[in-house]
């Protein structure tokens, strides 16, 4: 109770809530004018660290907690593109990251060495520059390739390869820098190198054991896992994964990014990586954004404008070297020739025999400039080993302080920069390069250029269903969705299924279609599924506010699709409605044969007769029409195909009116029996609506009023 009591008698704000506040304030408002801008997120984050720096306004100035806080982003950024990899994937562009990634570094160290001796710097500085400079922003590189879609383009490929050797480089780095200091001695010389030789033994140890988890251990761990059907236990085990396995390499000398993406890597061999990967990224995109941030916020203005030339130069430096070291090392590996060769798996298109090997130089060419671009910044990684050489008598160029402060001011410069430059390589590239087919050994979403999750691709003119693209997304497995895909199927009609249960992903893979394990509400489900490319996703048993959410995920990536829903319990209309669902097959008053029937109407399969009674109906009055009744204007479901009186007594109508309060569907005026006018007068439901193709209009009985719909062609449309 004392403690309660001091808690709620406390003066003022916790200590770590103010800078806490200005950080995510700052990222999210700048942030957000830099998309109404057209401008790379991540800018506009390094930009707001800018801004609430230490030495600009001073808004933030608790370092410690935003850095641990951009470590963790870091640690989740690289989980995530693990995930997004496989083991076999990274078997199989081996050659890229131990030649093209060791090239890569040799050269870049080598060119900033040789240029800082010409400059008449120590030679212990020069090298260990060369070292900062060598390091890319895996983080930056990453998140811009997948935000672009280019993370299984070839110059994609090549960049993850490249930054993997410099995550593996790192560790010798930070143990030869010691050595480079004012250390002299053989005996220091001989302890240094059995230090180095027992942290690569361990490095080594460490990787092996993750890779045999990884195999072994984590696909029946998250099996269980995920058999008990909870997200808080789900998520909680992955980012333990994730972070005990960063954790146990760091130990080993390796850096936590690595141990990362060796995480990723582990869970992405497991059949419910996409549901993991829906879980974290939540968490991903907030520490993330906290990282850029606390990368601006080292910058210092008042320093770059006094040393300018010096920035400027060194800016300069650090991209002509990089592109010239990068472009070499791609040459070198001939990507044009060998990617699609070596990399698809049997019976692939892209296999050898399918044309991989007709690339030419100018192909080359053009991923190397592409990727030179790409990667023509310094590393979040050259921080903390700059950190290291400082501690050891070393500092950028020999400049001392002076120079720590070029460095940092340069590094930003450039991570800003990164966005233009990548966007400046991929014109390059696009004028040197003729057109190559994508490495088909890529693992993709389905939808993109035809790939179904197992990473197949479709050919248009096979006519089989299972190679096709999938027109329909399943949300959920169960006798329902069965039926359904059952139906689909015997119309040559390729779907797709997305589900969290276990047991229901199996059964529906033992029938032969696609599965991707995951909830549903989660856009990186839904976007490894292929929504953006489907005509029509279905969610057939679900409760009702589960498919709302579901609905209005779907509905924010694929504005086009057609939502179709079919809730367990009572159908509620507005919350759908409002979610953007197009049809709702209540199971209250229909069979799910009519759900089959719905869907295959949305995809031509049928001819639909008479007025759908699954498409909602919405009726938006243009506000000037000035009838007072449009408050009871709802949402609704047309109750019958005809007139529902003229259907039961086998009389003839001659138009379809449907009420706005309730649905029910009647006849006109000029019907004999003028139901829609007496069902109005025996409910007091005073508006009903045209049915009619082309007709948008609807009418108040109570005051003989005429309304004009709002932005819309027709009563059923949306």
């Amino acid at each position: 109770m004392d403690v309660l009591a001091g808690a709620i008698a406390t003066s003022g704000p916790p200590a770590f809530l103010a800078p806490t506040v200005a950080l995510l304030g700052a990222a999210a408002v700048i942030g957000y004018l830099s998309v109404r801008l057209r401008v790379v997120p991540i800018v506009g984050f390094l930009l707001a660290g800018v801004l609430i720096g230490p030495a600009q306004l001073g808004l933030v100035d608790r370092q410690e907690s935003v850095e641990a806080a951009a470590e963790v982003g870091v640690i989740l950024l690289l989980f995530t593109i693990g995930i997004e990899f496989s083991l076999q994937r990274l078997t199989r562009i081996r050659t890229w990251i131990l030649v093209g990634g060791g090239l890569q570094v040799l050269l870049t160290t080598l060119l900033v060495h040789l240029a800082l001796l010409a400059w008449g710097v120590d030679w212990r500085a020069s090298l260990f520059t060369g070292f900062l400079v060598s390091l890319s922003s895996t983080a930056i590189v990453l998140k811009l390739l997948g935000d672009a879609g280019q993370s299984s383009s070839q110059s994609g490929q090549l960049a993850l390869a490249m930054l993997i050797f410099q995550d593996l480089a790192v560790v010798l780095m930070v143990l030869a820098v010691p050595m480079l200091g004012r250390v002299s001695g053989a005996a220091g010389s001989s302890g240094s190198a059995a230090s180095l030789s027992l942290a690569l033994l361990k490095a080594g140890l460490i990787i092996a054991l993750v890779l045999l988890l990884a195999r072994r251990v984590m696909p029946p761990l998250l099996e269980r896992v995920a058999r008990t059907c909870s997200p808080e236990v789900f998520l909680l085990t992955v980012v333990a994964i994730c972070f005990g396995t960063a954790f146990l390499t760091a130990l080993a000398g390796v850096s936590v990014s690595l141990g990362a993406f060796l995480a990723g890597l582990v869970v992405s061999e497991s059949r419910h990586s996409a549901h993991a990967f829906g879980e974290v990224m939540p968490l991903q995109i907030l520490f993330s954004a906290t990282f850029f941030v606390s990368v601006g916020m080292l910058l210092d203005l008042g320093f770059v404008l006094r040393n300018l030339p010096l920035v400027l130069g060194g800016v300069l430096l650090v991209v002509l070297t990089k592109v010239i070291a990068t472009g070499v090392a791609i040459c070198v590996l001939r990507p044009g020739r060998v990617a699609h060769a070596a990399g698809a798996p049997r019976g692939s298109p892209g296999g050898a025999g399918s044309g991989a090997a007709t690339a030419s130089t100018g192909g080359t060419a053009g991923i190397a400039v592409a990727t030179a671009l790409l990667l023509a910044q310094v590393g979040e990684f050259s921080f903390v080993l700059e950190t290291v050489g400082r501690e050891a008598g070393l500092s950028p160029a020999g400049l001392g302080p002076e120079g720590s402060q070029t460095f940092i001011a340069t590094s930003v410069v450039l991570m800003v920069a990164t966005p233009l430059l990548a966007g400046l390589g991929r014109r390059a590239a696009g004028r040197l390069a003729f057109t190559t087919p994508r490495p088909s050994w890529t693992r993709q979403p389905p939808g993109r250029d035809g790939e179904l999750p197992d990473g197949t691709r479709g050919d248009p003119d096979s006519g089989s269903a299972a190679d096709a693209r999938p027109r329909v997304l399943l949300s959920g497995w169960g006798p329902t969705a069965a039926r359904l895909a059952a139906d689909l199927r015997g119309h040559g009609i390729p779907l797709v299924v997305a589900t969290l249960s276990p047991d229901g992903a199996a059964e529906a893979e033992r029938f032969g279609h696609p599965v991707v394990r995951g909830d549903s509400a989660k856009q990186a489900v839904l976007r490894h599924a292929g929504l953006a490319d489907v005509d029509v996703v279905v969610i057939p048993e679900d409760e009702p506010e589960h498919a709302s959410r579901i609905a209005a995920v779907a509905r924010e990536l694929n504005p086009g699709a057609q939502l179709v829903v079919r809730p367990v319990g009572a159908a509620e209309l507005d919350a759908l409605a409002a979610a953007g669902v197009d049809k709702v097959v209540d199971s209250a008053r229909t069979s799910s044969v009519a759900l089959s029937a719905s869907v295959l109407a949305e995809l031509d399969a049928t001819a639909e007769q008479g007025v759908d009674t699954t498409r909602i109906v919405r009726f938006n009055p243009r506000r000037h029409d000035g009838c007072p009744h449009t408050e009871t204007i709802q949402p609704v479901l047309p109750s019958a195909p005809g007139c529902e009186e003229c259907l039961r007594t086998g009389d003839r109508w001659v138009h379809l009116r449907v009420c706005l309060g309730c649905g029910f569907v009647g006849c006109c005026d000029s019907s004999p029996q003028r139901h829609a006018r007496g069902h109005g007068k025996d409910t007091g439901h005073p508006l009903i609506a045209s049915l009619q193709d082309g007709e948008t209009w609807a009418y108040c009985y109570l005051d003989g009023t005429t309304l004009e719909r709002s932005g819309s062609d027709g009563a059923q449309d949306r």
